[in-house]
């Protein structure tokens, strides 16, 4: 998966609820001036969040924060997808999920004001879709929409997907446009177990003919489940699947990056 390192900073251009749980936040600006997503439709940009306490060095460097400071007065970092970004307007779109208080992310979306910066690394990425392929199957939860929405927009015409979207309930529900023949069942867990309705759904779904390819992303144990369930029983190649976890219950993203290289590891080890 390519990433680019350099770091930039980008200054609240306005900010939208755009579901109950998910607030979407514009940024624009000078730093964005050579910004570009290549040809991926999950594009992440590493976030940058300052401790409070903490004077960092101008102009702001993560390079240099990291040689110069200790490891526990580095700022906080997320790792969020692309939504969108409009190089005419020199606008990228960042959408977060917000559990009210709890995070860092979230609450400092929640709060966001025009002119706020926000400083970050990237782009980076990996997927796209494959314009040769029979069919697409995509399938994830909230975290995981961003970058099931940007592949929507950018399948072919007539290309034909299966998305499989939780959330928790229709009020959580976002349009999308797309060129594609796209069959897109939401899952509302109304306050149940993340990612099971996903699993279950993904389980039973009858799937058509022809070489899919595959983009299921979102919390991990539901990833580990289903990539299990793709590749065992449904004989699906590993080089036709984008699959990862993009967050772990019970893990903050410090918790989870610390452990994901070793969970990927003997996931790979059970499933092949």
């Amino acid at each position: 998966m390519a990433e680019r390192s350099r770091g930039r900073s980008g200054r609240v251009v306005r900010t939208e609820r755009i579901a109950p749980g998910m607030i979407r936040v514009v940024l624009g600006g000078e730093g964005l001036a050579d910004f570009a997503v290549g040809p991926y439709t999950d594009s992440y940009v590493k976030l940058a969040f300052p401790l409070e306490d903490v004077l960092y060095p101008e102009p702001f460097d993560l390079g240099v924060i990291r040689a110069t400071l200790p490891r526990d007065r580095w700022p906080r970092i997320r790792t969020y997808t692309v939504r969108r970004w409009d190089a005419e307007a020199g606008e990228l779109w960042l959408d977060f999920v917000v559990h009210g208080d709890a995070g860092v992310a979230g609450p400092w979306a929640a709060k966001a004001q025009p002119g706020d910066v926000l400083h970050f690394a990237g782009p980076g990425g990996g997927y796209a879709p494959d314009p040769d392929v029979a069919w697409h199957l995509m399938a994830g939860d909230e975290s995981a929409w961003p970058a099931i929405a940007a592949a929507l927009e950018a399948l072919p015409a007539g290309a034909r997907a299966l998305v499989f979207a939780e959330v928790d309930g229709t009020e959580d529900e976002q349009e999308v446009r797309t060129a594609g023949r796209v069959d897109l069942r939401w899952l509302h867990r109304r306050g149940g177990p993340r990612g099971r309705l996903v699993v279950d759904a993904v389980r039973a779904a009858e799937f058509p003919g022809g070489v899919v390819q595959v983009f299921v992303h979102g919390e991990a144990t539901m990833v580990k489940d289903l990539r299990g369930h793709l590749r065992l029983d449904r004989g699906v190649p590993r080089e036709q699947m984008s699959i990862s976890g993009y967050w772990r219950l019970g893990s903050d993203e410090d918790g989870w990056q610390s452990t994901k290289r070793e969970w990927n590891r003997r996931v790979e080890q059970e499933q092949g």
